[in-house]
């Protein structure tokens, strides 16, 4: 099993938590290795049943649970939120007496049911696919960039079945599962939105071009969008919006939250990253090295991406507290002074701009008019993990 940067944030704080994510990056495994006193596996239909339409069911097990029992796992939270009061109930009139472990693949179903989130009351975080400092001595970024980081695809040491196991999740979890979530009518609108999504991960994007490429209204699209964000398939970096932000390009750059899931997607060969498509792919891995420390590793920072009407652009902007970092992404192993000028344009918006880096696959750490350049290793190395 791997090390997961959450069990250490599990172990120090021992408050109940929420844990959310895609199906397969590991959550269960996770909160399961705690060893709880009590487990509900709410995917299991025997389980679901038993609950689904008696929640108080689980009031009086807990009630009757011995006293050197404290932790309790429920797996798959959102198929039966009513669960949610009971744990409020535990945390509120037994005070002490339980450590909840809740696990989740859709915040959007809790919300949907009016779901009690709990807050005050319980830590909510999210997991991701593995990173590169969870795969320590393990990663390999051509494999990282072909197949993604789903752990058990990326543990699976046949190629072959690793090519079939992400397939396999594409077609199932994601076109079937996904689309039972979204209550979608229109499936072809759908799977095309699902299919440009991919194809367009890590571009700007605006919602009505996408309309009219996928056929659908405004608000259908939106909503499916909405769809994909809520369980956690897609994430956005916003726009930094700057001084003068009528200069600034203000729509948001999407990103699926796994490479090898983008990839399957597309019906790309996945023995390999595509060479033409390297400087891509790479860009999304930072991505999400970056967007998976928000909030529980990094909570003073925030990702946007910043580009102006005139075409400058850099790939990622940090604000760590009141400083602002640059970041470009470079696949190849020379950088050249023509590759700082977004850089320079972005720092001449801000003094807040402390940090200029260029990320790229060369060996050496260099200093370039004040940039840094960084070779991947030094550049993940920096950040909190």
């Amino acid at each position: 099993m791997y090390r997961r940067i959450l069990a250490k944030t599990l172990k120090i704080n021992q408050r109940s938590v929420l844990v959310l994510g895609p199906r397969q990056v590991g959550k269960s495994t996770l909160l399961a290795s705690t060893a709880p006193g009590v487990s509900l596996n709410l995917a299991s239909p025997r389980v679901f049943r038993d609950f689904v339409g008696y929640p108080e069911r689980l009031e009086r097990e807990l009630l009757a649970a011995p006293a050197g029992v404290r932790t309790v796992f429920i797996d798959e939270i959102q198929r039966v939120p009513a669960l949610l009061d009971v744990v409020q109930l535990f945390l509120d009139e037994h005070p002490g007496r339980f450590r909840f472990l809740l696990s989740g693949s859709s915040a959007r179903k809790l919300r949907r049911g009016q779901a009690n989130l709990l807050p005050g009351r319980i830590h909510v975080h999210q997991m991701h696919p593995l990173l590169a400092c969870e795969l320590e001595s393990d990663f390999d970024l051509d494999r990282a960039l072909a197949h993604g980081t789903l752990p058990g695809i990326y543990s699976e040491k046949d190629d072959a079945l690793r090519e079939a196991d992400l397939r396999s999740y594409v077609d199932i979890y994601l076109r079937e599962e996904i689309q039972a979530e979204a209550l979608v009518r229109n499936l072809g609108g759908f799977s095309r939105l699902l299919d440009l999504i991919a194809a367009s991960s890590g571009q700007i994007l605006n919602v009505q071009a996408m309309c009219r490429q996928v056929g659908l209204g405004y608000e259908t699209t939106r909503r499916y969008i909405e769809v994909l964000e809520d369980t956690l398939i897609m994430f956005r970096v916003p726009a930094w919006s700057g001084s003068s932000r009528s200069s600034i390009v203000g729509h948001p750059r999407f990103f699926l939250f796994d490479i090898g899931v983008r990839n399957a997607l597309l019906r790309r060969p996945l023995d390999t990253p595509l060479p033409d498509e390297r400087g891509i792919l790479l860009e999304h891995f930072i991505a999400c090295e970056l967007h998976a420390r928000l909030r529980t590793l990094w909570p003073e920072a925030a990702l946007f991406h910043y580009r102006t009407r005139s075409g400058t652009e850099v790939d990622f902007v940090l604000e760590v507290g009141r400083d602002l970092w640059g970041i470009e992404v470079k696949a190849g192993h020379q950088v050249t002074r023509s590759m700082l000028r977004g850089l320079a344009s972005f720092a001449s918006r801000s003094k807040r701009v402390k940090r200029r880096i260029v990320v790229f696959l060369g060996g050496r750490r260099q200093l370039l008019d004040g940039v840094e350049v960084l070779p991947l290793a030094d550049f993940l190395a920096e950040l909190p993990g």
